[in-house]
């Protein structure tokens, strides 16, 4: 067998270094985006929880808890390399479900409409939430009518907001009163800035 030339033996390691500088940057980037993958999924869940909750009648708190476990299972799920989460394949399956249900619940134009809100885009918010409130479906409707509600309020335009309460208390059941409504838009909207804060975005559009 033929002897390794010095230069031959460089290379190598230089290789080497090489591979151990390169995997663990790659297995780091995989686990920021699992970790970026579970924060956006966490806050749409939560804010879907929650808007489930004025649809629905129940605690508005709660609700955004539970949903924020569902969408942080799933965002981690679609943002990792396979190995990076822990969550066994059956409680994974199980909470994607969780907020597929809750996606059916709202309807997809409200439920795509609370993702843009989280991030801010209210315009994209409002389109959504215009077209989900002319659904033959109530609960849809409800949803819509809701998105618009907290999307001008997060957008400081209370009035505008409030110019939709008639077809609020009409079409909510859980709702007797334009007060009321207003009563349930203020924690609403404080409740969106909780969770936006708790997931490390912005709390405020500015």
């Amino acid at each position: 067998m033929k002897p390794i030339k010095p230069y031959s033996l460089k290379w190598i390691a230089t290789a080497v270094i090489l591979t151990l500088m390169i995997f663990p940057a790659c297995s780091q980037q995989s686990m920021q985006r699992a970790g970026q993958g579970a924060a956006t999924g966490a806050v749409v869940g939560a804010v879907g929880g929650m808007v489930s909750a004025l649809v629905f009648g129940g605690d508005v708190g709660e609700a955004a808890a539970r949903g924020a476990v569902w969408g942080g299972s799933t965002g981690a799920a679609a943002g990792a390399m396979s190995g990076a989460v822990a969550d066994s394949n059956q409680k994974k399956a199980q909470q994607a479900a969780e907020l597929e249900a809750l996606r059916k619940r709202l309807g997809d134009d409200a439920f795509n409409g609370l993702a843009a809100l989280v991030e801010c885009k209210h315009e994209v918010a409002q389109g959504y939430g215009r077209t989900a409130a002319q659904s033959d479906n109530p609960n849809f409707a409800l949803a819509g009518l809701w998105l618009q509600v907290i999307t001008f309020a997060d957008s400081r335009q209370e009035d505008q907001a409030r110019a939709l309460f008639p077809d609020l208390v009409e079409k909510d059941g859980n709702l007797s009163s334009e007060s009321q409504a207003e009563t349930e838009m203020q924690t609403a909207q404080q409740k969106l800035m909780d969770i936006r804060q708790e997931y490390k975005l912005p709390r405020d559009c500015g």
